[in-house]
């Protein structure tokens, strides 16, 4: 059996918070972060419906804004007793918690928050608390802390759905699945998508072509389409895909290899799990992939692939990384040889 990754994560689950938000009542102090940024706005304002069921006022809502708190500032604003309302809401965003100078203080404040107090600290996707520090630890035994992660796939499918809908449109689900794949699994970046798409679709339901057609692609999904032609010794059209990615000011030479160099990698590992019998969980867990019609699919694409091509090919990513990094060769130009190897077939015994 396979060993979980490192990486892999518990998903939230965000209906399953909002009951017990409604059932529990608010808490003295939160912990809100994680990527999945649009879960975060909408619990945060949940929040704040109970705290403030009559809305933000000068004497119940307070804001603070980091990277720096101010200790004097969040010592009033704390103590600030409610007026017209049961409780009053601190809410502190972007805090640097993992830089504050004199922690200890921050943790003697967080410590003795008011029965009729809710402070939120609410930081952005990109934050990740250091666990080894003191205040970390303390906000995590006295908060409500909450990871907002990207949803599983089929409450994802699920919401997607519900934003056609409420557009007008009905979708196929393998057009929600291709939109998950092309662009990202957060919904804060899924949102314009889908109105783009549902003002684009001329009939009533969203077919796979129209999410194709004008869905934005991340490079990671481009790479793996680019490496699927190759697969399926479609070199024409892996070629074009190579030319347009290229093509693009935006795309480094150095993020793009790695991003082909992990690819390369995931399809290692799903042509070993073919040969051995491991099946789409094994190819999750050991590949961090959330969703299994991907793993699906990546595992689809890797029956391309020899065994030895693939190890050739994890191998010329390595050796381009380092040239790229250790020559004043061209990037773009090392870029496209190492595709055109890969397509090339070579295998280990080339070496």
């Amino acid at each position: 059996m396979a060993r979980k990754n490192s990486r892999d994560e518990e998903k939230m689950n965000y209906p399953a918070e909002l009951r017990r938000l409604k059932e529990e009542g608010p808490q003295r102090l939160y912990l809100l972060w994680g990527p999945e940024d649009y879960l975060r706005e909408q619990y945060l304002a949940q929040l704040k419906k109970r705290c403030l069921p009559e809305g933000e006022d000068s004497f119940s809502y307070k804001r603070l804004d980091g990277p720096e708190l101010d200790r004097q500032e969040l010592v009033g604003a704390i103590d600030a007793v409610p007026f017209m309302t049961e409780r009053s809401f601190v809410e502190i965003r972007d805090a640097e918690l993992n830089r504050l100078k004199e922690p200890e203080k921050y943790m003697a404040i967080f410590s003795d928050i008011p029965d009729y107090c809710t402070v939120c600290l609410v930081q952005s996707a990109q934050f990740e608390p250091d666990g080894r520090l003191k205040l970390i630890k303390t906000l995590r035994s006295v908060a409500r802390e909450l990871k907002f992660t990207q949803q599983s796939q089929g409450m994802l499918i699920d919401w997607i759905i519900r934003r056609f809908a409420a557009a007008g449109k009905s979708v196929e689900l393998e057009a929600a699945q291709r939109l998950m794949f092309i662009s990202g699994d957060l919904m804060s970046r899924l949102i314009p998508e889908i109105e783009k798409i549902a003002a684009f679709a001329k009939g009533e339901r969203v077919t796979a072509a129209d999410v194709e057609a004008v869905a934005n692609h991340i490079p990671e999904a481009v790479i793996f389409d680019m490496t699927d032609y190759i697969s399926q010794k479609k070199y024409n059209t892996a070629a074009s895909v190579l030319a347009e990615l290229l093509a693009d000011k935006n795309n480094e030479p150095i993020p793009m290899l790695a991003m082909l160099g992990l690819q390369m990698r995931k399809l290692y590992t799903a042509r070993l799990a073919i040969e051995r019998e491991l099946g789409a969980k094994f190819v999750m867990e050991v590949c961090s992939i959330k969703h299994e019609f991907i793993a699906k699919k990546l595992i689809n694409s890797a029956r391309g692939f020899s065994l030895s091509q693939l190890r050739r090919a994890v191998a010329l990513c390595a050796e381009a990384d380092y040239k790229m990094k250790s020559s004043s060769l061209d990037g773009r130009e090392l870029l496209k040889e190492t595709v055109m190897r890969i397509a090339a077939g070579e295998t280990d015994a080339e070496r």
